[in-house]
Parts: C-alpha cells; structure tokens; sequence
C-alpha cells in the first residue's frame, strides 16, 4: 500500500521575505545598505534620545547661559562635558540634535501621515466616482500644483495662527506645522490613487462587488484601496525626506517652531546668526545631520520605487 506523504509546510514570511526580490535587491546595492545603515542609526538616535542625550535641551533646569558659545571639545576652549560644544543657549548641541531630530521626523512623519490620507481619501473619490466629483477634486489639485508646496505651507501656517491666540502659539507650533506641511502634499498622493482607482474600477473583482449590492464605500475600502496602495509607500518615503526639509525651512524662517523648542530647523537658524563670527559648530552640526538624514531617506525611496517596479527587477 503505498503512502501519501504529507503537504509541505507553507513558507513562513521570514522564508519568503530572505527569498525575496527585494531583499535581494537590497543587499547588492551597497549604496543603499550604507543609506539604510544612515536612516536606521539617525532614527534609533532621535527613538532614544532621553537615554542618549547627556542633558534635556527642553529642561531650563539643565541649562545655563554661563556654558554658551562653548566649541567642540577637541577644539581650544571645548570641554569634554560638551563633545560637540554648545548653542548661544548654553544647550549642549549634541543633546539638542538627538532631540532636535525626534522633533523633525514628528513633524515630517505625522505631516506625511495626513497628507496620505487626504490624499487618498480624494484620490479614491475622485477615481471612482468620475464625472463631477473627479473634475472638482483634480481642478484643486492642479491649482495647488501651480504654487511652490513651501509657499502653500507659509499660506496655511500664517493662516492657522492667526486663527490661534498669540498666547497659545508656542503650545500649537507643533500641529500647526504638521497642519501646513499635510495640506502642502496630498497632491501627490491623490493624483496617484485617482490613476490607479481608474484602472482598478473597471475590472471583474470591482463589478462583481457592485452586482452582489455592495456600498461604494466599502468597494473603495476593501476591493479598491489594497490594489492600489502600493505606490503610497513610495511617495512616503520621499515625501519624508521633504517634510522635514520643509519644517526645517519653516523654523529657519522664523514661521515654525520657537527657538526655545530645538529642532533641525531651529538649530541651523541659530547656528547661520553666529556663523561669519567664528562659532561655526551651531550651524554646521544640525545641517550635516539634516543632509545625511534627507540624502539617505531619498536614497531609499529611490531603491523602494525600483524595487516595487516589476518592469526593473
């Protein structure tokens, strides 16, 4: 009597994702693992800043303004205390970068966050219901394309805190800006979804939803969107990188987060004051880590984007 062996075991994901396309991808690309290496320290860094940092740039306990201006601790005049030396605040610099960092990526990522969902909410709307709701969406969304998306977060945050009393601005800097910088980037995401929904609508898993009675709604919620969100992750990523450009613009400027409250931004507007007399460290520090943090995420992006294209694999 000859026995039936048993089924195989299904793979678990950890088989499939190391038999992935885009693992393997990832691992021949050094570039992109040095970009990952960047973007996984940078982000654990500002994760655990409370625990990494010396002293709590937020706490006026820990500061003194006997300790400004202090240089690096290899240069003449630096202490050890202050490795990267200290702000005109007499905040140690390399405590307010890790925690200046966790601010931006808040910020940015919390900014990205909205958008996405403005943006495909719209999107989905706009792809499939057509006619009217379609033409009303994408003619806001092509006006909103003919502005710069910084001027159109100077727009939205001068709005916003005229709207705020004056006393509360520094308590709401934050959401302000994560209001300023959503309103500033669905664009992208709807014109995406709308695409991809307009392709998506008219196929036989779609029809067969409308003809056993389902709701619009939940065609859109549950046939629709997990066929399309794919891109999303990609837009994300380097959506990311420009949101927290765009805090950083916002806060060099003056319109973002308060100088008391440090972030990316924050940190190089004071550092540019004192630049040309000789204190080059409060500038140079927070822009470095900004450029490596924006450079690596793009980096990323651009590999996520190659890697999701079954056209480049």
């Amino acid at each position: 009597m000859s026995m039936i062996p048993p089924p195989a075991a299904a793979p678990s994901r950890w088989s499939r994702f190391r038999d992935s396309d885009i693992l393997a991808s990832f691992l021949k690309s050094k570039v992109t693992m040095v970009a990952g290496l960047v973007v996984l320290l940078l982000f654990l860094g500002a994760a655990f800043s409370p625990w990494l940092a010396p002293t709590n740039p937020f706490d006026p306990a820990t500061v003194f303004l006997a300790d400004s201006m202090i240089p690096p601790a290899w240069q003449d005049g630096g202490e050890a205390r202050f490795i990267l030396g200290t702000d005109d605040q007499g905040r140690d610099l390399y405590s307010a970068i890790l925690y200046g960092m966790r601010v931006s990526l808040v910020v940015g990522g919390l900014g990205c966050l909205l958008a996405a969902s403005i943006g495909i909410t719209l999107g989905l709307l706009a792809g499939y219901l057509g006619g009217r709701t379609d033409a009303f969406i994408m003619r806001i969304a092509d006006v909103q394309l003919t502005f710069p998306a910084i001027l159109i977060a100077l727009l939205i945050d001068g709005v916003v805190r005229g709207v705020f009393p004056k006393a509360s601005r520094e308590d709401t800097a934050i959401y302000v800006l994560v209001i300023s910088i959503g309103l500033s980037f669905w664009v992208q995401y709807a014109r995406t979804i709308r695409g991809s929904t307009l392709i998506e609508r008219n196929k036989d898993y779609v029809m067969a939803a409308r003809l056993v009675g389902l709701p619009a709604p939940l065609i859109m919620l549950r046939h629709v969107l997990p066929n399309v969100i794919g891109p999303v992750l990609v837009i994300l990523t380097i959506n990311l990188a420009l949101a927290v450009i765009t805090e950083a613009t916002l806060s060099f400027l003056g319109v973002g987060l308060p100088a008391t409250q440090p972030s990316l931004g924050t940190l190089i507007s004071i550092g540019n004051k004192y630049l040309f007399s000789g204190d080059w460290w409060i500038v140079t520090f927070p822009s470095v880590t900004l450029a490596a943090l924006v450079l690596a995420v793009n980096l990323l992006g651009d590999w996520l984007r190659d890697a999701l294209n079954p056209r480049l694999r």
